[in-house]
């Protein structure tokens, strides 16, 4: 049985007085999406994820991580790695901080790395057009930095499909706009970057009639977490992890 403790990884951490802008850096500059505080002594007290961090348009802030904390998803490195689904599936967050009993903080698990394995270990039931999201936020390939900016702040989803003419071309992502270095120059300097400029071109998608379990194949073999849904060129919805992670028989 593969426990929590097989995957277990070092995660960043902020104490509850760092700044929200010392965890834009740090999102930036990793692969994590999320970030556990502690109290100054790794006693876990919340997290904060990267669309809180766009929150804070400026390079220097006294804002406090502790005002966009949230209660976090936490596991026991000794339970199996199902128990860290099911806590990551409940919470919506792509990790869970992996602490002691007394909540002190040993590391964590990211959803990236359970999702192959619990996939290929447990039934998925359904198609994709069962699970997937079908109210579909998107962008135009010229719309401006600052609206997707604006619809991440106002949506709290994390990226959206570039759409022209009703066909898919890239898809936009919160990552995309920090990795890029330009949220806070196209914001202050209110510059008119289009999206098309740092979107992600390639397209990996599914149609609505595909197995769910195809579906997760897809976003396990090109390493993503979502898939636009499309019938022919037509986006009719989305499907991330979280939303595959549903169609989950797990005992």
């Amino acid at each position: 049985m593969k426990m929590v403790a097989d995957f277990m990884v070092e995660v960043p951490l902020l104490k509850k007085d760092d700044t929200v802008t010392k965890a834009r850096q740090i999102l930036r500059d990793d692969s994590f999406r999320e970030i556990y505080i502690h109290d100054g002594k790794k006693k876990l007290l919340g997290y904060i994820d990267i669309t809180d961090v766009l929150q804070i348009r400026s390079t220097k802030s006294n804002v406090t991580v502790e005002g966009f904390m949230k209660e976090p998803a936490a596991v026991l490195e000794n339970t199996p790695i199902e128990h860290a689904v099911r806590e990551i599936r409940e919470f919506r967050t792509d990790s869970a901080a992996v602490t002691d009993t007394k909540r002190y903080i040993i590391g964590g698990v990211i959803i990236s790395d359970l999702f192959p394995i619990i996939i290929t270990r447990h039934e998925l039931r359904g198609l994709a057009g069962d699970y997937m999201t079908k109210k579909v936020i998107s962008c135009a390939p010229e719309d401006h930095v600052q609206k997707v900016y604006n619809l991440i702040i106002e949506s709290g989803f994390s990226a959206f499909p570039v759409i022209k003419k009703d066909k898919c071309l890239g898809i936009i992502s919160s990552r995309d706009l920090l990795k890029a270095g330009r949220v806070r120059s196209v914001i202050e300097n209110n510059a008119s970057t289009p999206i098309e400029t740092i979107m992600t071109k390639t397209v990996i998608s599914v149609s609505p009639e595909e197995p769910v379990q195809s579906a997760a194949a897809l976003m396990v073999r090109y390493d993503i977490s979502r898939v636009p849904v499309l019938e022919s060129t037509r986006v009719v919805g989305i499907l991330d992890r979280h939303d595959v992670m549903k169609a989950l028989v797990l005992a």
